[in-house]
């Protein structure tokens, strides 16, 4: 097998087997539906199946009111488990003064929310025999014993620090999962220490009793030779024919953090990480239905899917939204293109409503578009991009009635994970074009291959992709906190109303 399992943004995962099938939930931040719930057969091969929920709060933040945005915060870090016939999942992101609980009678949805109050960032659940735990904290870990509805803490319940980091680290202990295993429990966190040539680094603490001292230390600490990039953060999931393995992740870049798979094994009950936590080796799991076929977790789309029950336009599980949607101002016609309509005015992509997203996948992203402009109106801005803070788009804009074909970079001078302030200022033209009309087709080429980073820029024009504007350098960033996305946006800078149809929309996988 070859890990990264997912070529893609799949972070902070966590993974749970129920009879024959695994099931894993990974952070989505502030996309929406968010909390993406995916499956496989194999530990290997994923497939998206559901999402937690399709809003949060509906906040002016969430619903990118005036200039204010939801980057970089909402879904983050969640728990799924399984028990006594019901699916649970949680999670709290960092901006949040309580937690999100849901539940459903299959993992395939629907899930029914609900709300623990209390903070529990980082969170993990234990159901041990007829009690039930949450295991949270950064840098400080603690348990904490639930009411048996999870509403809140038991009254009277355990509660007490297990660990403590106190290291020189540029990330504390984080990311608590907590599985039982043989009758012991085990904790596992990551940290990423400062010291020297330190990478990100997978802990892993165990005791035979929750009341007792988790004694530990690395697990793992390795960059499965990738440009220094640690392996780190999740737990541990047995198969039917009783291994064990653990899912973490690994930064690759711009284009996100990827799920690895590591094999765990126990020398009387202490777990050893891949090969003695230095190295993941070689291996192959067993498929318990091997004639299945997968799902890709991104996808090309002519938007002829069916409408659901209630009569709206259902989307492939692929996409996602870069905020809450306004779900009014996007609609798809009887011609198969999708409508996207402007609602606010905006400085400049960030600040665009109603952008449709998929994951960027590594080495190469090739993702194309027919975009027809014809209805923007003056100063509207519509196309292809590439979303992050440091974001690239080609697309039209329309002025004193003429169609301008143009790419729009935002860039910055260093590429370290720092946070970008803030964006409120119009991004910088590169190439601008008049078009003899405002139908065209779009192209964006990205290399993330041994994180190149970088984006290249096309328009059709007689059957023959042009380049146009400059190679992009793209960067992960602490403001998004996500991997970068392929989006189709439309934006306006001077007057509401105006939309864009995209049809054709071709991913080259």
């Amino acid at each position: 097998m070859t890990n990264p399992l997912l070529m893609s943004d799949f972070p902070d995962p966590d993974v749970i087997r129920v009879d024959d099938t695994y099931y894993m939930l990974c952070t989505t931040k502030h996309f929406m539906p968010g909390g993406v719930v995916m499956k496989s057969y194999d530990l290997v091969n994923w497939e998206i199946i559901s999402y937690l929920f399709d809003k949060l709060e509906s906040s002016p933040k969430q619903t990118m009111q005036g200039e204010q945005s939801f980057y970089g915060h909402g879904m983050d870090g969640g728990c799924i488990r399984y028990h006594k016939g019901k699916f649970y999942a949680c999670f709290c992101g960092s901006d949040m003064e309580y937690a999100y609980l849901y539940t459903a009678e299959h993992a395939e949805g629907p899930w029914t929310a609900e709300k623990i109050n209390q903070e529990i960032y980082g969170c993990s659940l234990l159901f041990d025999d007829e009690r039930v735990y949450i295991v949270f904290g950064y840098r400080r870990i603690f348990i904490q014993e639930m009411k048996p509805d999870l509403s809140g803490p038991l009254e009277g319940g355990l509660f007490r620090l297990l660990l403590e980091d106190k290291g020189n680290v540029y990330v504390y202990f984080g990311g608590a999962r907590i599985n039982k295993i043989n009758g012991r429990y085990y904790l596992t966190v990551m940290n990423w220490p400062k010291d020297g040539e330190a990478i990100r680094t997978q802990y892993c603490f165990f005791s035979d009793s929750l009341e007792g001292e988790f004694t530990g230390g690395v697990a793992l600490c390795t960059d499965n030779g990738y440009n220094h990039q640690g392996v780190a953060c999740g737990g541990i999931v047995d198969t039917p024919e009783g291994d064990y393995y653990a899912m973490l992740f690994q930064d690759r870049g711009a284009v996100g953090r990827m799920p690895v798979l590591v094999p765990v094994s126990f020398e009387d009950g202490v777990p050893v990480f891949g090969t003695r936590g230095k190295a993941i080796p070689d291996f192959k799991t067993v498929s318990t239905r091997p004639e299945y076929k997968y799902e890709p977790v991104v996808c090309s789309d002519d938007f002829d899917n069916k409408k659901d029950s209630r009569g709206k336009y259902e989307l492939k599980k692929q996409w996602q939204w870069n905020h809450e949607p306004a779900n009014k101002l996007w609609w798809v016609n009887d011609r198969g293109g999708l409508c996207i309509k402007t609602g606010k005015i905006s400085t400049n992509l960030i600040q665009a409503r109603n952008t449709l997203t998929q994951r960027c996948i590594q080495p190469y992203t090739d993702v194309m578009v027919e975009l027809n402009a014809e209805y923007l109106k003056e100063g509207d801005y519509a196309g292809l991009c590439l979303l992050q803070g440091c974001y690239g788009l080609v697309g039209v804009t329309k002025e004193l009635n003429r169609y301008y074909l143009v790419v729009i970079t935002k860039s910055i001078r260093e590429n370290s994970m720092a946070e970008v302030l803030p964006d409120y200022m119009p991004g910088t033209i590169q190439e601008k074009i008049l078009l003899d009309e405002p139908s065209v087709t779009v192209r964006i080429r990205a290399d993330f291959d041994n994180m190149n980073d970088t984006a290249l820029f096309y328009y059709k024009k007689s059957n023959e992709f042009i380049q146009v504007g400059h190679k992009h350098e793209l960067y992960y960033k602490v403001d998004h906190f996500t991997g970068c996305r392929v989006g189709m946006f439309v934006y306006a800078t001077k007057e509401i109303g105006g939309h864009a149809v995209f049809k054709r929309f071709r991913y080259a996988t």
